[in-house]
């Protein structure tokens, strides 16, 4: 138990936090005021007056869902004051983080069979504890403190690992490096589990007959295989195994394998169809007569399920009556196809190595509760509950009303207040004076009709429409061109598409900005490191934590840092955009002194610089501004209300 001298609304009193770090309370010393109580683990945040200032003061706000909403500020009053207050704020610090982390307490079972309970609740851990270990692997904690996996990510992949580098090395001196590698991975926890799922996968198995192939080397047929190819064929073929362990001491090792792979073994395995004219080896062909049909079919009766079981449903229900089945359902001599059943057998040898995704493979072998629900037809039960979603409207009225459209225009509101005789009218003066000069084989002429002249000057009409531009004039249509071409380039320069803008290489992202592939890296590194300070300085904002207002202070700096890469990007793009213009001023001249024609010089042609790399940085210097905006109002704010602080 803790306790110090403080005074609560202008009353003497000892604040005093519990040994078992459940509640904080404070008595007054006269008994003029009531005793007060708060629970730590409702506490919702927790404020302290700075060094500076006169008074050392604790805040503890209490959220509105906890039993008794309010801010309670304690003023300690002993000579040690500053001592109290920290004293009295790191206990609470450490009670409330542990009311956060403690887990809830497990239930014990209960008395009666003890034996009998205590082994069905160690039976219970077992099952659940194999079902919970693949979900603790990739629990996001886990995850973020696996340096190892982080490094591997790193090392697999080189855009990240620079990303993080740069960030590294322009991060605030306030910032530790666990601070920050903490704050990294966890907005990339999804790419650590990634990772990870992709690290614990492993190759499986593979027909190893078909991938050993012989090849000619200097006129020599050879046969190259592998020790890993030697035992995967030994598993998925027990027969050569056999083979070799009974003929390998008689004969080499390099003799065996030359054998075999020219037997009538080697064939028959393959599923090839084995011919009169194929050579004879009187140690392999014994082994011809070996069926691995057989004894894949005794393994796999015991595991099979009988409603997948053909034979199995064969020997209970067979079809002996009725209808003959189809020529391809009936039985065939395995001679005539053996090349079916050898892959139909290697493709079960491989599936059974496959470990199941959708059960437990030390669970009880047989037909589970929910399983046996699936196959249920409930569609033939008669008295089965409705399971659709019903769609209760109150009032339909308001969905066909015509005063709720909120993207109506000016003149569709106008319209709407017109009668239909009116609307009419106006319609048909309009077509009358459309049809005014014109023919009835000629139909009706649109440029003429929107007064399109394509011989005018942009001056004129600029001149005689100086007040209202008329429609079809050519500087509205180009108005409107220019319009439309604007609107499409600013929606490809900000495509939202990220796997295209991953595909096009950064000579063409470069050349649609018209700036080099140096700008272009800068500006990519500039606003990754930024957006990385955005993440981190918003995580440390809103985490209420007042000792860490010096942070907030320092990557407010950063940004500002960022602020000046950027325009020194800008100004790099902008150097380079006036040697090109400087070349053109040159060519132009240059073309005039040969030509003897005036060509007008236009220093507009030349796109990039400044220009293209504050359109591409506006949304990231928007949120740069945000930021700041918002931490020069959070500071004005605790500056006014440090000041009635403290004055109590």
């Amino acid at each position: 138990m803790s306790s110090a001298a403080a005074q609560y609304k202008k009353q003497d009193g000892t604040v005093t936090v519990s040994a078992d770090g459940k509640v904080v309370s404070w008595t007054s010393t006269t008994g003029a005021v009531p005793p007060l109580t708060i629970t730590i683990a409702d506490i919702g945040n927790l404020q302290q007056t700075p060094a500076t200032s006169a008074k050392a003061s604790i805040k503890i706000v209490v959220p509105e869902s906890a039993s008794q909403p309010s801010n309670f500020t304690f003023t300690f009053t002993s000579a040690a004051a500053r001592d109290d207050q920290q004293t009295i704020t790191a206990l609470l610090r450490k009670w409330i983080e542990a009311s956060k982390t403690q887990a809830p307490p497990t239930l014990a079972p209960a008395g009666g069979n003890g034996d009998s309970a205590s082994a069905a609740m160690a039976m219970a851990q077992t099952v659940t504890a194999a079902a919970k270990d693949n979900e603790e692997t990739y629990n996001d904690a886990k995850l973020l403190a696996n340096l190892e996996l982080q490094m591997s990510l790193l090392n697999t992949n080189p855009s990240l690992r620079q990303r993080f580098d740069r960030a590294l090395a322009e991060k605030p001196d306030s910032v530790s490096l666990g601070q920050f590698s903490n704050q990294f991975w966890s907005t990339r926890v999804n790419m650590l589990r990634s990772h990870a799922t992709e690290r614990s996968q492993t190759t499986g198995t593979y027909n190893v007959l078909s991938v050993i192939k012989s090849q000619t080397v200097n006129g020599a047929l050879t046969l190259s295989i592998t020790k890993e190819q030697i035992e995967l064929l030994f598993r998925q073929h027990p027969i050569v195994q056999k083979a070799y362990n009974e003929n390998v001491p008689q004969l080499s090792e390099t003799d065996f394998w030359e054998r075999f792979f020219h037997s009538r073994l080697m064939k028959k395995l393959k599923g090839e169809r084995i011919l009169e004219k194929d050579v004879l080896d009187p140690k392999l062909d014994k082994y011809l007569q070996y069926d691995e049909a057989v004894d894949d079919s005794q393994q796999q009766m015991d595991s099979l399920p009988l409603f997948i079981n053909i034979e199995g449903n064969e020997q209970n229900h067979s079809q002996k009556q009725g209808n003959r089945p189809d020529f391809t359902m009936n039985p065939a001599n395995i001679e005539k196809a053996p090349i079916l059943r050898v892959l139909n057998r290697m493709s079960e040898k491989m599936l059974k190595e496959v470990p199941h995704s959708d059960a437990d493979r030390h669970a009880p072998v047989g037909l589970d509760e929910e399983t046996y629900k699936e196959l249920q037809l409930r569609d033939l039960q008669l008295a089965d509950d409705d399971n659709r979603v019903v769609l209760k409207v109150q009032d339909q009225s308001k969905f066909f009303s015509t005063g709720q459209s909120v993207q109506s225009s000016t003149s569709a509101a106008a319209y709407t207040k017109r009668t239909p005789a009116q609307a009419l009218s106006i319609l048909q003066r309009d077509f009358g004076h459309i049809n005014a000069n014109q023919t009835k084989a000629a139909g009706v002429d649109v440029q003429a009709t929107l007064g399109i002249n394509d011989d005018s000057s942009s001056d004129e009409e600029e001149a005689a429409f100086k007040d209202k531009r008329k429609v079809g004039s050519k500087a509205s249509r180009s108005a409107a061109t220019f319009q439309v071409i604007s609107a499409i380039r600013k929606r490809h320069l900000h495509d939202d598409d990220y796997a295209a803008s991953k595909s096009l290489p950064i000579s063409e992202q470069a050349k649609k900005l018209a700036i080099s592939e140096s700008v272009l890296d800068n500006l990519t590194m500039t606003h990754n490191t930024t957006v990385e300070f955005l993440h981190y300085f918003w995580a440390v904002f809103h985490s209420g934590d007042a000792d860490r207002a010096g942070e907030v202070a320092k990557l407010i700096e950063t940004l500002d840092k960022s602020l000046d890469r950027i325009k020194s990007v800008a100004d790099a793009a902008e150097a380079e955009r006036s040697v090109q213009v400087e070349r053109y001023r040159r060519e132009v001249d240059s073309y005039n002194q040969r030509s003897g024609k005036k060509k007008k010089f236009d220093s507009d042609n030349i796109k990039g610089g400044a220009k293209a790399v504050n359109q591409v940085a506006e949304p990231l210097l928007r949120a740069i501004n945000a930021a700041r905006t918002q931490y020069q109002n959070a500071l004005q704010e605790q500056i006014s209300q440090a000041g009635p602080l403290s004055g109590m």
